[in-house]
């Protein structure tokens, strides 16, 4: 039985980020009904196809769910569904798709437990409100497009399909918390869900180090990305090879590799900020040496040398791979009488494994029932405005990015996170400098990107390394609910803190592992950053030019994915243990979660057999579309005719009413023949343009458009200050910081910073005494010892604690 076999879903609208969300919850055996108009839902008619014209991107997000057809008409039907379901998931914010008018306010009165999730591109306030959009104009408002592509221009952006995979497990997340706070207290909740807030995930961290170190990021190229260099895609003697070098360490065990030992040894290019004034003459040393080998032969020569270096895959190659089979990262799936392949669900949990792809329904299709699982009584309504993880424990051992934004959002939602460093080893998005100027000025206190993943979380320090250390950690992981890392996977079981040890002491834990390519990895070894995930993903592949090579659309794209895709992760498994007693190990690989932005074309290619199109900045449906140069230095607008009835007002505000009456150009098909007339008309009007006004004419007209801002323009973003998404919070050392909220909210404001991010060991005198009950005498001892402290230790002192506990 799935983990969320108890659970009936009903999917209206026609919106990617909740087809995402429902299947899901599909994976793991709720029954998902998805209300389809008798023409079907539109997005069966998007790009890529199948042979036989089936789309891969509808085919990725609906295989497992039944198929109901109503017309506008059956609105007592529809209302009956909805009325018996548990959870509602509503994409008419984005696409109505000929839905039936229906009273919801009257179900939920008549079904109190209802959990509605609904969402629109922007929200339901501030001046983007009733703007147009499309996957690509919300990501060049998040900051998601200015930094990609060639310096010159224009910024270069990955095909669409990632704001429905954001949205998706943003909405999952509120959903299934939805659900977890309802077997507390029998109350539905209802989320609204902001597509334009759920992509900023990805960028919040730039954008809030743009707060501390102002207005220093450029687009500096194809594949290079500030301050890290090299960090990027280059091409070998056979293959792709992603590198990321970020510590010195890095920089000279891959000079070294390359047999560059002057380049090693040049003492001014010892940070990556440094290599980045010498782009060109590094790159001319070491393009020829990476060309002496193939992608393969240099992986593993950097498995030996802990160098985060990987192949970039094709996307033939992922659905050969056997490893990614194996795991269910890639799932058989079956559309129409086709069979191929698709990406499948990266929650990899161990005792209640999701479902190995499955079948996308035909119009009107109900799949073949699964059995029914009783549903589980719903607690007597509380009349209480409780967050929905209330009373749930989580022990935090994770550091950096992707393991403090899963736990960070747990903690939003209510959970008690109780986060644990040590003085030798604290989180390193503190900072990893040692030296004595830096710790005595407690710079690792003055950290904007570690304050905004640690909010509403506790802190305390302890040295794992030692027994009463490892006991205390024991003590508070026997009433946890949730333990969560992101270290190397060999790391918590070399302590004594393996899931082995520690279902015995606590069968109700649930643990997950966040490590980059999962426990049970050949590449379990593999050093690897956000970028590393990226680039082994095979997203880089379908990005770029026809002809161009592989183009890597983010800094470190992969760490606020697997974070996400964490938080998913655990509260699934978190409503099975409600539900049984019983926990479980997650074993989630960083490098999966990924791989569903490359799905669509996994499915095309594997039903096809031919290699993905590349379209650079055009798109396979819309026409036109593509980044247009402003009026300025380097600004830029996307713009997008994403329906035939768009095209017309285009058309006019270009002053071409010929166009606009024009027979021919009334469908993409007949526009795609003039298409680079189309464009150099755009860009003679937007040059003259500043991109704010520019995006203001053409929203007014109906068109859909979004300025291609930099990360650091969101800190005064009109619509993220209209919807209250940007909170202010004091904090010791920092003072007033802007802080980001959450993308869904159950009423007006959104979910609220109940406490500021903790200094190091900040509560260990609240946790080790209030809870674990240690005396004065105690405490004082194990500071003494060095177990417990508050301030991180220096290079000399960290040697000293190596030689002592050497003995």
């Amino acid at each position: 039985m799935g983990a969320l076999s108890h659970l009936r879903i009903v999917e209206i609208g026609s919106a990617a980020a909740t087809g995402y969300c429902a299947r899901l919850f599909a994976d793991f055996g709720a029954d998902v009904q998805k209300i389809e108009p008798p023409e079907g839902d539109p997005l069966r008619r998007t790009a890529p196809l199948t042979p036989q014209g089936h789309s891969a991107w509808f085919a990725f997000l609906n295989f497992n769910k039944s198929s109901v057809v109503l017309d506008k008409s059956d609105a007592a039907r529809l209302r009956e569904m909805i009325a018996d379901c548990d959870i509602l998931l509503d994409g008419r914010g984005i696409a109505a798709a000929n839905c039936p008018d229906i009273d919801l306010a009257a179900i939920k009165r008549d079904n109190p437990g209802l959990i509605h999730l609904d969402l629109a591109w922007f929200g339901d306030r501030g001046p983007y409100a009733d703007f147009a959009a499309t996957d690509s104009t919300i990501r060049a408002l998040t900051g998601l497009v200015k930094l990609v592509g060639p310096e010159q221009g224009p910024p270069m952006h990955a095909p669409d399909f990632q704001t429905g995979i954001l949205g998706g497990l943003w909405g999952f997340i509120a959903a299934a918390s939805s659900v977890l706070g309802r077997m507390q207290d029998g109350r539905g909740r209802q989320s609204h869900l902001s597509l334009f807030e759920a992509s900023i995930a990805v960028t919040e961290y730039i954008m809030f180090e743009a707060f501390q170190r102002g207005d220093i990021m450029r687009r500096i190229g194809v594949n290079r990305f500030w301050p890290t260099f090299p960090v990027g895609i280059y091409e070998t003697k056979q293959g792709w090879l992603g590198v990321t070098t970020v510590t010195p360490a890095q920089w000279r065990a891959f000079c070294e590799m390359l047999g560059l030992n002057e380049l090693r040894d040049d003492p001014t290019l010892v940070m990556g900020v440094d290599r980045l004034q010498r782009v060109a003459e590094i790159e001319g040393k070491i393009l020829p040496k990476l060309k002496q080998r193939t992608a393969q032969e240099w992986f593993t020569e950097g498995l030996k040398r802990k160098i985060p270096i990987v192949p970039v895959p094709e996307i033939s190659d992922l659905i050969a791979d056997e490893e990614k089979r194996a795991r269910g990262a890639i799932v058989p799936i079956t559309v129409g009488d086709e069979t191929g392949f698709s990406a499948g669900t990266m929650q990899r949990l161990t005792a209640t494994p999701p479902l190995r792809g499955g079948r996308v329904p035909d119009i009107g299709e109900q799949q073949v029932a699964r059995a029914a699982v009783p549903r589980a009584p719903l607690p007597k309504l509380a009349a209480t405005n409780r967050l929905p993880l209330e009373g749930i424990r989580v022990v935090d051992f994770s550091m950096g990015w992707a393991g403090p934004i899963c736990t960070r959002t747990l903690a939003d939602l209510g959970a008690d996170v109780i986060k644990i460093e040590a003085t030798q080893y604290p989180d390193w998005w503190r900072g990893v400098d040692r030296r004595p100027a830096y710790v005595l000025e407690q710079m690792y206190e003055k950290s904007v990107r570690y304050c905004i993943m640690n909010r509403n979380k506790r802190g305390i320090t302890l040295d794992l390394t030692r027994p009463k250390g490892l006991a205390l950690a024991k003590r508070l992981l026997a009433d946890a609910d949730l333990v969560v890392d992101n270290y190397s996977v060999e790391v918590l079981p070399k302590l004594g803190l393996g899931y082995d040890v520690l279902s015995k002491i606590n069968p109700k834990l649930v643990m997950m592992s966040m490590s980059a390519f999962g426990a049970g990895s050949v590449d379990r070894d593999c050093r690897a950053y956000g970028s590393t995930l990226e680039q082994g993903s095979g997203l880089p592949s379908v990005v770029g030019d026809p002809g161009g090579p592989p183009v890597m659309s983010h800094t470190a794209f992969g760490d606020a994915v697997g974070g996400l895709n964490g938080a998913a992760a655990v509260l699934t498994a978190l409503i099975h243990a409600g539900l049984t007693g019983q926990g479980q190990f997650i074993d989630l690989a960083q490098i999966e979660c990924m791989m569903p932005f490359a799905a669509p074309w996994i499915v095309a290619h594997s039903t096809s057999g031919k290699p993905p199109a590349k379209y650079g900045n055009r798109h396979p449906d819309f026409v036109p579309h593509g980044c247009f140069r402003c009026d300025g230095d380097d600004n830029w607008i996307v713009v997008a005719v994403s329906d035939d009835a768009m095209w017309p007002k285009l058309a006019r505000l270009l002053g071409r009413d010929d166009w606009a009456s024009s027979e021919a150009l009334k469908t993409a098909a007949g526009r795609r023949a003039i298409e680079a007339e189309i464009e150099a008309a755009i860009t003679a009007w937007t040059s003259e343009r500043d991109p704010d006004a520019a995006m203001t004419a053409l929203q007014s007209a109906g068109v859909a458009s979004g300025v291609a801002r930099l990360p650091i323009d969101l800190l005064k973003d009109p619509q993220l200050h209209a919807r209250g998404f940007i909170q202010e919070v004091d904090r010791a050392f920092i003072g007033k910081h802007p802080q980001p909220s959450m993308p869904f909210r159950e009423g007006d404001a959104p979910f609220a910073i109940r406490s500021v991010p903790p200094t190091l060991g900040e509560h260990n005198r609240e946790i080790l005494s209030g809870m674990l009950g240690l005396s004065d005498a105690e405490l004082e001892e194990l500071t003494r010892d060095g177990i417990i402290g508050t301030e991180m230790l220096m290079e000399e002192q960290l040697v000293k604690e190596k030689k002592r506990a050497a003995g």
